[in-house]
């Protein structure tokens, strides 16, 4: 059974930062790309970062947090981080981290993610 679970979520205010983390277990064989998407309420779910596991690895951001987040992996633990600073209201959102296989040169698409965590929520209060 795939599982990904987040962790590291909660309220934080303008300007502070959190770290979130996701767990993977049992993903099948492959090499694969890890992504952290948003939603908040109402609105469609968006790319935030992606990290690839290839030999030379390579990571991508969204307009709106690049330069304030930053996205790593621990391939010994099956994990992947997202390390987020100078955070603003409109960071509030339940935040998904994806797992999918390493087609293609880019990973913004939710379509192009495999297997998903169930959410954590971020909520930035000024």
């Amino acid at each position: 059974q795939v599982q990904l679970v987040e962790s590291g979520g909660g309220l934080v205010q303008v300007g502070g930062s959190l770290r979130l983390s996701c767990a993977a277990s049992g993903l099948p064989g492959g090499r694969y790309v890890m992504g952290w998407f948003r939603q908040a309420p109402g609105k469609e779910r968006e790319f935030v970062t992606a990290h690839t596991a290839r030999t030379w690895s390579s990571t991508t951001y969204a307009d709106s947090v690049k330069g304030r987040f930053t996205i790593s992996r621990d391939n010994a633990k099956n994990t992947v981080y997202l390390q987020m600073n100078s955070l603003k209201p409109e960071d509030t959102a339940v935040y998904y981290c994806a797992a999918g296989l390493e087609y293609g040169s880019t990973f913004n698409f939710a379509r192009q993610y495999n297997y998903w965590g169930q959410g954590t929520q971020v909520t930035v209060s000024s």
